[in-house]
């Protein structure tokens, strides 16, 4: 018998120069409305352009702009 997994890819996964789509937040509070008042809607592309020499943060270029973003709210965006 074989298991089906399924695996969630998050903004967070992304290495510099992945590409992605949103599909939905997955956080409450402020953190959610934070990344949805600066443009993290479902639907929206989205390209990583760096992250920090320790890996945090990371710059995301989203709606003609670069956002800056700490993993682990890059990790409430999940990716199609």
């Amino acid at each position: 018998m074989s298991a089906i997994t399924s695996t969630v890819m998050t903004l967070a996964d992304l290495q510099p120069g992945d590409f992605g789509t949103v599909e939905r937040i997955m956080c409450l509070g402020p953190v959610q409305q934070r990344l949805l008042e600066l443009g993290m809607s479902p639907g929206v592309d989205l390209e990583v352009i760096r992250t920090a020499p320790l890996g945090d943060p990371m710059e995301v270029y989203v709606r003609g702009f670069h956002l800056t973003l700490r993993r682990n709210e890059a990790r409430c965006v999940i990716l199609k």
